[in-house]
């Protein structure tokens, strides 16, 4: 409840969890002073005290403290009510948009995941068939050529043909299904990491901030250093010469994945400070032959959603200037847990 000059009059326990201020911190100060995310809201408070009319706002960013702390949506409704000596009095309520947004995007990311399946299998196929032919083709003509210059022409053709054939079968994935057990997630992270730190320069930084309480989940090995990889590698090429990468893992309680509700997840996240994922590409990052890379295949993130959900998970991401996280989420069986 807000004044005349949007001084917070009253603030239930509600709206203290939300926004992580006490009402004793609220009282008698003016909301946008104190929460810098609602100066967005000024306009819109002004509209109502000035005309009276009620008013809606639908997915409200809100930053209550700096960088990098998460941010908050929210969804306004503000109308105007009288106290009891005839005052009138602004009425502001909030509600946490921010699991719906979640599993809106969740939804287009299993959206996404099932495009790339058809389409991965597709190209996959139409890629394997022709290269066996032209492989059997060049081998044949080589057995009919005396000259050396000819014949590397002939082997050329079918170091090419091998290369497709590999990335055909990246495109149509691992055929197995998970030979899964029981694994601890830093030991496959710092796996990645030593590879990652092989192929980067020095003054790229790959730091760990690892959650100690995560319990051993049930994983395969191949497939999620797969996974994990193809995300590191990403980060890698973002940051360039210089940058910072982080990996980081945490237990995530009472999240929902792939439309199941679980008790606990493990969240394993690849952080780095490149410039981020460009606008363009958002809304179609996971889908196969997707890359803001020059010389990218565009395969990486497709191949590595399809590992993960072959472990009943998702790979979620949030990109800005500066800090991009890629988070994987894993189920943690109550026995593990």
């Amino acid at each position: 409840m807000l004044g005349e000059n949007f001084q917070v009059r009253y603030a239930n326990p509600s709206a203290e969890q939300l926004i992580g201020f006490s009402r004793q911190q609220l009282a008698g100060r003016s909301l946008p002073e104190v929460v810098p995310g609602t100066s967005r809201l000024l306009p819109l408070l002004e509209r109502v005290r000035d005309t009276g009319e009620g008013f809606s706002r639908r997915e409200l960013l809100l930053t209550t403290e700096p960088d990098p702390a998460p941010a908050l949506v929210l969804d306004c409704a503000l109308s105007i009510a009288e106290s009891a000596s005839g005052e009138r009095q602004l009425i502001l309520e909030m509600a946490d948009a921010s699991r719906r947004l979640r599993l809106d995007r969740e939804k287009a990311l299993l959206a996404q995941l099932d495009a790339s399946r058809s389409m991965v299998r597709q190209l996959g196929h139409e890629l394997r068939n022709p290269l066996g032919g032209i492989r059997g083709a060049a081998q044949l003509l080589e057995r009919q050529l005396d000259s050396v210059a000819q014949k590397d022409y002939t082997r050329l053709i079918m170091r090419e043909a091998d290369r497709l054939v590999d990335l055909a079968s990246a495109l149509l994935g691992p055929a197995r299904e998970p030979d899964a057990s029981m694994l601890n997630v830093h030991e496959l992270l710092e796996h990645v990491r030593q590879l990652i730190i092989a192929e980067g320069l020095e003054d790229v930084q790959v730091e760990r901030d690892y959650d100690p309480s995560l319990p051993v989940i049930r994983l395969d090995r191949d497939l999620v250093i797969q996974a994990m990889l193809n995300l590191a590698r990403n980060a890698l090429h973002a940051v360039g010469e210089h940058g910072r990468i982080v990996f980081r893992t945490r237990v995530v309680p009472n999240e929902s994945v792939v439309h199941r509700r679980g008790r606990l997840l493990a969240c394993v996240e690849i952080e780095d400070d490149g410039p981020g994922v460009p606008e363009e590409l958002r809304e179609t990052l996971f889908y196969p032959l997707v890359t803001g890379r020059s010389g990218g295949t565009g395969l990486g993130l497709a191949v590595a959603q399809e590992l993960v959900s072959r472990h009943d998970g998702l790979i979620e991401y949030e990109s800005r200037p500066g800090r991009t996280v890629f988070r994987m989420l894993f189920p943690i069986a109550e026995d593990a847990a």
